[in-house]
């Protein structure tokens, strides 16, 4: 009985079914848009299957030029994985196959015919390999493992089969082709409109608003926001979808800061869920963010101008970087995962967003940007009908100029001050104590010597004491010894010795009272009287003092003769001083000085400078001042000064000469750029 007698016609039939079967399923998922790599799975392992092979690999070809597997089926029975040599064979193999776009039969551990090295099959199963073309090239080969016991034309059934199939895998890959070039035709389309739209102002805001709603539309993408960098922050200037929007909420805030962090770091951030190998800044700024928006993914990168290529700079004299001006954020806010489109799309929009931008603020910052742009406005006042107006206003404008610099004015110096008397002494504590009494109170009139005060020292007390009780033993000692020595008692050795005993106690003795002197001089320190006849200017000495424990040099309240006379005590900045020492030099040291009260303001004083500290005090807000006394005896009226208390508040100017004008108004702006500005260079 023959061979083919033997087999079954059902089987048969039965296995052309199956097949074609799969031949379907390979020609509709040829027509279908799935991802390339369940494309190569779903395709090989109905190739395999309709064959019956042991395996086989699809081989594509990537940007570097060489051949990667797309998917593979039992490629590790080969052995190819650990024969080097028989790699190398099978990669120039598969070379062949792909450069020269012919199927090939190569049997088990045998070569190809031809010229140079063209590769052979190193393993013990039959290649079958088809090349996957487009209409204009190669851009791979599917290998096939089948079983080297079929006849020769059974093998080449393998291949005809095969070259069908991979017929059917290009018929995929040119409709993912002709899909990918029209999405990007559509691309194009968007990218030029995005283009001309936000290089079409040279406003910052108007810019940031164009990059942020255009953006959006070509990155696909939820939100897209645009931070412009102020100084050292950055502010959110755009937020696509809305013409206004609070600046102040907690999510334009938090976003704002985290723009900030990452412009500082220089790096775009990408979070999808985790902040793994950000910096410790930028992490705490994109939780805090994420915690108050609720975003799934968000991309912040900084917008600056590109850096020159290499044959724009000068190596000699290279230019530094220049700071990013801003930053992009996109986000998405149900979705944390970033397709590859969306990746290229980000990297164009960004590029042509840094540009710009940048330009935008460049040319905003250009020195009176604003005047300019309003002078190039009003071109209408140089015509016919109004340029004798414009030639008028211009000749005001000129007039007030020149009076600036040429008519004269008074100069004067304004600062604070108080009104203090002349008479007055501070009252402090000689000794450490606690306050055991009160004599007097606030406002209260005191003579000079009056008890003020008293304090309790409890250490001292014990200090005299002690002192005391060793004083009456010493004493008590020397009777003893003197005694003694009266007596003739003991050897001549022995009276010796108690001679200089009695000489070392009355060192001591003497020494104790003069120790005792002195502590009964601090208890004497006790009781503080006052230095002069005056008024006690101390507030609430009640609640400040009384039990309370003061230190040694404390000073505990203020005396002060406000029935004497008084004086105004100014407090000039040190930055005025220049001014005041040549107003002194021109016009002598008593300079007029001009004040009102804060309780009489509509009453002014005179009175002249009499003293200048030469030394500057750093006074709270005020910074560095300098004191200046100013008489005002003689030149005040008495009566207004009746009911004034110490340290009443005063404003006061100090005449110093006639300026011009323009020197009075702009004097502080030109000392300004002086000390700021030019001291610099």
């Amino acid at each position: 009985m023959s061979s083919e007698q033997s087999l079954n016609p059902e089987l048969i039939e039965q296995t052309k079914q199956q097949i074609r079967s799969l031949v379907n399923e390979i020609a509709q998922l040829s027509r279908t848009d799935i991802a390339p790599q369940e494309f190569y799975a779903e395709f090989l392992t109905r190739v395999v299957e309709a064959l019956a092979a042991i395996g086989g690999v699809v081989w594509t070809l990537e940007e570097e030029g060489r051949l990667a597997p797309q998917y593979q089926i039992n490629l590790q029975q080969t052995g190819l994985r650990e024969n080097e040599e028989g790699q190398r064979q099978h990669s120039r193999l598969l070379g062949r196959v792909l450069t020269g776009g012919e199927p090939l039969l190569v049997g088990p551990h045998s070569g190809v015919e031809g010229e140079g090295e063209q590769g052979a099959n190193p393993t013990d199963f039959l290649l079958v390999l088809g090349p996957l073309k487009t209409d204009v090239e190669t851009v791979g080969v599917v290998e096939i493992f089948q079983r080297s016991e079929a006849g020769l034309n059974t093998q080449k059934g393998y291949l005809r089969f095969l070259m069908q199939m991979c017929d059917l895998a290009a018929d995929f890959i040119k409709s993912r082709q002709l899909r990918h070039f029209s999405d990007r035709q559509v691309l194009w389309t968007q990218l030029e409109d995005f283009t001309r739209r936000v290089h079409a102002s040279l406003d910052p805001s108007l810019t940031a608003y164009t990059i942020a709603n255009e953006g959006r539309r070509l990155i696909e993408c939820d939100r897209v926001s645009v931070a412009i960098r102020k100084g050292r922050k950055c502010r959110i200037a755009a937020v696509s979808g809305q013409d206004l929007f609070d600046k102040r909420s907690n999510t334009v805030r938090l976003l704002g800061e985290l723009a900030t962090k990452v412009v500082d770091s220089g790096d775009p951030v990408w979070y999808t869920g985790t902040t793994t190998d950000m910096a410790p800044q930028v992490e705490d700024a994109v939780e805090h963010y994420v915690d108050e928006s609720h975003t799934k993914m968000v991309a912040v990168l900084p917008l600056g101008r590109p850096e020159p290529s290499e044959e724009e700079q000068d190596p000699d004299n290279p230019e530094p970087a220049e700071p990013p001006v801003g930053a992009l954020i996109i986000e998405r806010i149900e979705d944390s995962r970033i397709p590859d489109t969306m990746l290229q799309r980000v990297e164009v929009v960004a590029k042509h967003s840094s540009i710009a931008l940048a330009n935008a603020t460049e040319h905003q910052d250009l020195f009176l940007m604003p005047l300019w742009r309003t002078l190039g406005r009003t071109k209408w006042v140089f015509r016919a009908r109004t340029l004798p107006k414009t030639l008028a206003i211009t000749g005001a404008v000129l007039a007030v100029i020149v009076a600036m610099f040429v008519v004269p004015w008074d100069f004067t110096l304004k600062c604070d001050g108080t009104l203090e008397p002349v008479r007055r002494s501070e009252i402090y504590t000689r000794v450490d104590g606690i306050v055991k009494s009160l004599a007097v109170k606030h406002d209260d009139m005191v003579k000079k010597d009056q008890l003020l005060l008293e304090l309790r020292s409890t250490e001292i007390n014990v200090q005299i004491s002690q002192l005391e009780g060793d004083l009456t033993a010493t004493e008590r000692q020397i009777e003893a010894r003197s005694w003694q020595q009266n007596q003739n008692l003991g050897t001549d050795q022995e009276r010796s010795t108690r001679a200089g005993e009695i000489l070392a106690l009355q060192v001591k003795e003497q020494t104790l009272r003069n120790q005792l002197a002195l502590e009964q001089e601090k208890k004497k320190d006790l009781k503080i009287i006052s230095p002069r006849d005056g008024r006690v200017v101390t507030w609430d000495l009640q609640n400040l003092l009384d039990g309370r424990p003061v230190q040694r040099g404390q000073v505990l309240m203020q005396v002060a003769d406000t029935e004497g006379p008084w004086q105004l005590e100014m407090q000039m900045p040190e930055d005025r001083m220049g001014y005041f020492v040549r107003a002194q030099k021109e016009r002598g040291a008593e300079l007029p000085v001009t004040f009102i009260l804060a309780t009489q303001p509509g009453v002014k004083h005179e009175g002249k400078v009499k003293e200048v500290h030469y030394s500057a005090e750093v006074l709270g807000e005020k910074g560095n001042t300098v004191l200046v006394k100013v008489d005002i005896e003689g030149s005040a009226d008495k009566a207004l000064f009746a009911d004034l208390r110490p340290g009443a508040e005063v404003k006061a100017k100090v005449q110093c000469g006639r300026r011009s004008i323009g020197y009075i108004l702009f004097h502080d702006l030109w000392a300004f750029i002086e000390s700021r500005i030019l001291f610099r260079f």
